[in-house]
């Protein structure tokens, strides 16, 4: 019987608003929940992608005021690695759980057509492992560490022309799977003039190139003026440093070179405070956020669909996951079965041929066998013929030889006869 619903069933679904004449208490909700994220803590996981000696692990230190400790690669590696390792961290009784993710030989390569290969294999594989871990049957969801990648930190080579056909490709194919923050390294070998117009060329290129990349968030009214300002500012010139220099009796994280200082933390010398607002300061929660709402939700939809999960059937009809588990296992069994027929027709097919190869051969052997038995008695009676002429010729020779021997002695006594009458 279908329900047809009425105007009074849709004004109940509508929630009724109340005034309440007193205190309840369950505006403490926030509080709460902060509290117990306190309790709980966090996790964050960063990407830095950018070709050998950009300074993505400098400019790690820098952004976390500590020393990560990341050891320098070589140019020669044949190909691309990935190198992830998390720390803990706590400020102001936060803990956060920080992955950092580095790309190890990343443009070193004399083919790079397949470099981005193990960064979106890595991505899919974090993906993977939270998928597998909703899908247990006693998941451990509090406890599991997520080691999805939040934001991905892509450096640009400071060139001052353009983007290379490398990172167009790379942030293509990730631009789908994970939160694009675009930077240019070491930001202080280009001049002011020289570097606005490497910005312009670089966000000109990834709109052409459709490229995606992530847009601070302007919804919320709190954050929207300055989120709206600083996507402006995209893609970010950094500058990092582990070193400090005295400037008006105030110690100041810079790089010093012959011809003055570049102040990291001054903002008329580089985009570095900008980064850090914007990727730690005002914009982390939202990028833990977009990552599984967004591309996590993504992928899963994916891999659902890619294992035969629906929603609706062909009728538009919801479709429960047991009625879908049950079709992909009947589909399975069928499967099954139409494999082992088929293994079991090969192998008679396989069985009738190898008895035909084997009737074959004996056939052949038998045939071999006569032939030589033929053979043998063809030689045995040419042996036995030989064996009789050679006899007969003995017998001749014998009867010769007893002729010879008669005439010898007859011609020995007329000798003698004729001897005497002389």
């Amino acid at each position: 019987m279908v329900h047809i619903a009425t105007a009074k069933d849709k004004e109940l679904a509508v929630p009724r608003h109340l005034q309440l004449s007193g205190h309840v208490g369950f505006d403490s909700l926030p509080d709460q929940l902060v509290n117990k994220s306190v309790q709980n803590g966090f996790h964050f996981n960063i990407m830095c992608i950018g070709e050998t000696a950009l300074g993505k692990s400098t400019l790690m230190d820098t952004l976390f005021n500590t020393n990560f400790d990341c050891t320098s690669s070589a140019h020669n590696l044949p190909n691309v690695k990935l190198k992830a390792q998390t720390y803990e961290i706590t400020e102001s009784n936060v803990n956060l759980k920080l992955t950092i993710c580095d790309t190890i030989g990343y443009g070193d390569q004399v083919n790079r057509a397949n470099s981005h290969k193990a960064l979106v294999d890595y991505v899919d594989a974090q993906f993977e492992a939270y998928l597998q871990e909703e899908l247990k049957i006693k998941r451990q969801m509090a406890t599991n560490h997520d080691s999805r990648v939040h934001v991905c930190l892509y450096f640009i080579c400071p060139t001052g022309h353009g983007l290379k056909s490398m990172d167009l490709e790379c942030m293509k194919q990730l631009d789908t799977k994970v939160n694009i923050i675009p930077i240019i390294a070491k930001a202080d070998t280009i001049s002011k003039s020289e570097l606005d117009g490497f910005k312009e060329r670089i966000m000109k290129e990834l709109i052409n190139n459709k490229v995606s990349i992530y847009q601070f968030p302007t919804d919320d009214a709190t954050v929207a003026d300055v989120n709206e300002s600083m996507n402006l500012h995209l893609p970010f010139a950094v500058v990092g440093s582990t070193e400090f220099i005295m400037v008006a009796g105030k110690k100041v994280r810079a790089r010093q070179y012959p011809w003055g200082s570049v102040h990291i933390e001054n903002e008329a010398h580089c985009d570095f405070v900008k980064l850090r607002e914007m990727l730690i300061r005002t914009n982390m929660e939202d990028l833990r956020e977009l990552t599984h709402k967004r591309h996590y939700e993504l992928y899963r939809q994916r891999r659902l669909e890619q294992m035969g999960f629906v929603d609706v059937d062909s009728n538009n009809q919801p479709v429960s996951f047991q009625k879908t588990f049950e079709t992909k296992r009947s589909k399975h069994l069928a499967s099954l079965q139409a494999k082992e027929e088929e293994m079991r027709q090969m192998f008679i097919q396989r069985v009738k041929q190898k008895e035909n190869e084997l009737k074959d051969s004996e056939k052949e052997l038998h045939l071999k066998f006569e032939k030589l038995k033929r053979e043998h008695l063809d030689e045995k009676t040419n042996l036995e013929e030989s064996r009789r002429l050679l006899d007969e010729e003995c017998q001749e020779l014998q009867r010769r030889k007893q002729q010879f021997t008669n005439g010898n002695g007859q011609m020995s006594t007329l000798t003698l006869g004729r001897s005497k009458k002389k």
